[in-house]
């Protein structure tokens, strides 16, 4: 089953997103936050640390003035904290926490990023210097009781967060999936030492995106005039439209006989375009298609990150639902 359309198609009742750094609620979900908070229902995002082993960008044509904080866990930390909220106040949301600070579950100091890295071709690990603290490296109950307790005081219809393979391997996102699916459990048994009364989910979606969808926007992409500009004057490369993608693009067989909802990205693209800037520590270059061009091949805009690399944004974000399996409401 798909459902595809603008805000009045979503599910009725709160949604709750469960993210693992700073930025990952708009760059995964930006497009469902914003439609959903249009309607004046409630999003609450939670986000399981605060970034503090991300690079910084801060280069001659995307100049924050802020690399001293690369390499400074706590001065990061503190800074992504401010660039989340501005984030979320550009789409709409006004209702977050850090998981760490839900009191809940055993005393903790804080969940850190665990960095990255790859060890093996597309498979990534934590960093060489991922503490005990680190979100992949706590006790998997030990983060999940907390997002339980949230679960079970906002009472969301909805959950979303990433497929199992957290989108792109990172540690941290893997983590959280983890985390979502434990506390969904957890919600919904009476007998789980979390606070409140028993919560059963009555769906939990995964952020996705379908591969055929993906390359035609590259190869979009590369076909556009301003980004071809852009890319030759401040030094950025484009995708491969042909190159092996990341888990979160799925192909045919990988979405068929799955449920899934489409969010149209146009209605909400200036929100979402000014929440990556609100990032601008981590996404550089956040721009929409010409206004005087017709978008095509689903290419709404683009962004890059710290590696330079332009990125489409697409026409919808793509989610497939799952019925959570637990104890009933």
């Amino acid at each position: 089953m798909t459902q595809d359309g603008g805000p009045s198609l979503l599910p009725e009742g709160p949604l709750l997103a469960v993210h693992a750094h700073p930025d990952d609620e708009t760059l995964s979900t930006g497009a469902l936050l914003a439609a959903w908070a249009h309607r004046g229902q409630p999003v609450t995002v939670v986000t399981c640390t605060r970034g503090e082993r991300g690079e910084v960008i801060d280069t001659a044509h995307h100049r924050t003035g802020l690399a001293r904080l690369e390499g400074d866990p706590r001065a990061l930390a503190a800074h992504r904290e401010h660039e989340v909220a501005t984030a979320l106040d550009a789409l709409g949301v006004s209702d977050h926490a850090f998981l760490d600070t839900v009191p809940a579950g055993p005393p903790v100091s804080r969940f850190e990023d665990s960095g990255m890295q790859w060890v093996a071709p597309g498979v990534a690990g934590p960093g060489a210097d991922a503490p005990a603290t680190a979100l992949s490296r706590v006790p998997l109950d030990d983060a999940a009781v907390r997002l339980a307790a949230v679960l079970r005081d906002r009472r969301p219809a909805v959950v979303v967060s990433y497929e199992p393979r957290g989108g792109y391997g990172h540690p941290d996102h893997v983590r959280t999936y983890e985390v979502t699916v434990r506390a969904v459990a957890l919600a919904a048994d009476p007998a789980a030492p979390v606070p409140g009364e028993p919560w059963l989910v009555p769906e939990r979606w995964e952020a996705v995106a379908p591969a055929a969808e993906v390359r035609a926007a590259r190869r979009a992409l590369a076909a556009d005039a301003v980004a071809r500009t852009l890319a030759h004057d401040v030094g950025l490369s484009f995708p491969d439209p042909d190159e092996s993608l990341p888990p979160v693009a799925k192909d045919d067989a990988g979405l068929a006989g799955a449920a899934t909802v489409r969010v149209a990205v146009a209605p909400v693209l200036e929100p979402l375009l000014a929440a990556m800037r609100g990032h601008a520590t981590q996404v550089q270059h956040a721009t929409r298609v010409a206004a005087d061009g017709e978008p095509r091949d689903g290419l709404l805009g683009w962004y890059a990150l710290s590696n330079d690399v332009l990125a489409p944004v697409l026409a919808h974000e793509t989610y497939v639902r799952h019925a959570p399996v637990g104890s009933p409401r």
